[in-house]
C-alpha cells in the first residue's frame, strides 16, 4: 500500500479516480473562437490596478518610516487624541 503526501494511505479508489481524471482532461476540447469580453470599466484595467497597488506599497512604507523617525502614529500628527494603548516603551 502506497502513502500520499497527507500520510493517508493510497488505495484503489484514489487511483481509478486519478485515472478517471486524466482520460476526462483529454476529452476536453479547446474552444473554437475567443469569446467576446467587455472592455474594462472606467480604468478598471490591469495596468492601471497595478500602478494602483505599487503607489499603495509607496505610501504605506512611508507613514511608517515617517511615524519611526517623529516618533509618533499618524492620527496623533493630523491631531486627533488617541488613548495609550498597551504602552510599550519602544
Amino acid at each position: 500500500m502506497r502513502f500520499a503526501l497527507t500520510g493517508l494511505p493510497v488505495g484503489p479508489p484514489l487511483q481509478f479516480a486519478q485515472q478517471n481524471s486524466q482520460r476526462d482532461l483529454m476529452q476536453v476540447e479547446a474552444p473554437r473562437e475567443e469569446p467576446k469580453l467587455p472592455s474594462p470599466f472606467l480604468g478598471f484595467t490591469r495596468t492601471a490596478e497595478i500602478w494602483n497597488s505599487r503607489a499603495c506599497m509607496i505610501g504605506l512604507i512611508g507613514t511608517f518610516i515617517v511615524e519611526l523617525l517623529i516618533r509618533k502614529g499618524i492620527l496623533q500628527v493630523i491631531g486627533i487624541e488617541i488613548g495609550k494603548g498597551l504602552d510599550l516603551p519602544l
